[in-house]
């Protein structure tokens, strides 16, 4: 069983890698093709993982798509504070436990530290976990930055910790991150300003965006904008702390830091699965 819903989860990443990388729509036929299955089964697989059809999912990735977002999702993150949506709430449908460094540990640039590290699987390309004995600590992918860049930058963040590769250690926290079922501890290591900006990315609820400007608001900061958006780039833990859901005012991308295909992608499996549950 173990070994079909690995199996799955490579058939699902390259299916994105493939519906990404297209100029067009791909057919179902095509998309079966690629993957090495019958229409019929890769649609089953599909549709089971994603909640929607391949063709509903490629109708999210379109360019205008975030713009859609803003105007029909939009979260004002006062609101979503009020009604308990937080670091103390859920995500991603899984529940979330938060715990921060100090500022003064924070600056000892993860000195005494033991951060593990490990490669897996993810729905969106290879992903580098690292993680204290508190939770995890940082997340990132590979498919666009590339597996040395993203070991580079994640190993740069806290430049005097001891990293040990222990992929095991860590299994329990990515796979309810990724399979969304069970707790996911989270250790997040950054400035008391970058802190602020992180927990107000988790009051928005899956499926719904914000702007850099929101936040600057809901943080009590309405003129750092631009901190605000270098704070969002340099959020360690990818996925969990949902930088992927801030856009530009104009309902534009932005930037993202591990890739923008993987920002669409992450857009896309997110409103696809709200409008499954809805």
């Amino acid at each position: 069983m173990e070994q079909e819903h690995t199996y799955h989860y490579q058939v699902m990443r390259r299916a994105i890698e493939a519906i990404d990388a297209a100029d067009d729509t791909v057919t179902l036929a095509d998309l079966a093709e690629q993957m090495q299955m019958s229409p019929a089964h890769f649609q089953r697989v599909f549709t089971a993982w994603v909640g929607v059809s391949p063709k509903r999912y490629q109708q999210y990735l379109k360019l205008d798509h975030a713009r859609q977002m803003l105007r029909d999702h939009f979260t004002t993150l006062e609101t979503a504070a009020e009604v308990g949506l937080s670091g103390s709430g859920r995500l991603h449908d899984l529940f979330l436990k938060w715990e921060a460094m100090t500022p003064g540990d924070f600056a000892k640039g993860g000195a005494g530290l033991t951060i593990k590290w490990g490669w897996f699987d993810s729905p969106f390309g290879p992903a580098l976990v690292m993680g204290t004995d508190k939770g995890i600590c940082g997340l990132g992918f590979a498919a666009e930055a590339g597996a040395e860049p993203a070991m580079a930058d994640l190993t740069s963040r806290w430049p005097k910790a001891a990293f040990v590769e222990d992929p095991t250690a860590l299994a329990p926290w990515v796979t309810a991150a990724f399979e969304m079922k069970g707790e996911t501890q989270l250790h997040m290591i950054g400035a008391p300003f970058q802190l602020k900006v992180w927990e107000a990315l988790l009051t928005i609820p899956s499926g719904q965006v914000t702007t850099y400007s929101e936040i600057a608001q809901a943080i009590g900061h309405p003129k750092a904008v631009r901190a605000v958006g270098t704070a969002v780039g340099r959020n360690p833990v990818s996925y969990l702390i949902p930088c992927h859901r801030a856009l530009r005012k104009s309902g534009a991308l932005g930037g993202y830091h591990w890739g923008l295909p993987v920002k669409r992608a992450l857009l896309a499996w997110e409103s696809a699965r709200a409008e499954a549950v809805a």
